[in-house]
């Protein structure tokens, strides 16, 4: 799977912001669109990602207040980047190796989406669910051998331990 396919299920709905905004307005928006994360754009360019956890940092780091910082001084200046093409395994490594929640999509140089952790754990777990109710199914339509049939209805059989005549 790539990351390709989590966009096309997630969609691509981006919000960004600019290093010359200010930390308090970056809460702002992350706060009422209920997201974790806004990459930093300049002149069409990622620069940057911004997460709560630098939100956090920055806060704490001017005692407690979101003050007049910019986005710049708390934005993570090198985030992690993928591409459309990038393997769903090397995303979560890349991810798990960093402790990194979002990961910007770039592609031809252009921001095409946001990957986050959450994304890349439920696309995991609708790929396992799927081939477990395709193993499933083909268990369940597993053909059956007449002699293994013959003896699952024999009376008294291993198959058949109660003796009854199968049904």
């Amino acid at each position: 799977m790539k990351v390709s396919d989590i966009l096309r299920v997630k969609g691509n709905t981006l919000y960004t912001i600019t290093p010359e905004d200010s930390l308090a307005d970056a809460a702002r928006i992350m706060d009422e669109k209920d997201i974790g994360s806004l990459v930093v754009l300049s002149n069409g360019r990622v620069v940057g990602m911004l997460t709560f956890r630098e939100v956090i940092r920055a806060t704490l780091g001017n005692g407690g207040s979101l003050g007049t910082t910019s986005v710049y001084r708390a934005m993570d200046p090198g985030p992690l980047i993928c591409t459309l093409a990038t393997e769903m395994d090397d995303v979560r490594r890349m991810m798990l190796d960093t402790h990194a929640r979002y990961m910007p999509v770039i592609e031809s140089n252009a921001l095409v989406g946001v990957v986050s952790f959450y994304d890349v754990a439920k696309a995991v777990v609708d790929a396992q669910n799927f081939e477990n109710r395709m193993l499933k199914a083909y268990i369940r339509d597993w053909p059956e051998n007449k002699d293994t049939e013959a003896a699952a209805a024999a009376p008294g059989s291993r198959e058949n331990p109660s003796g009854n005549a199968a049904a």
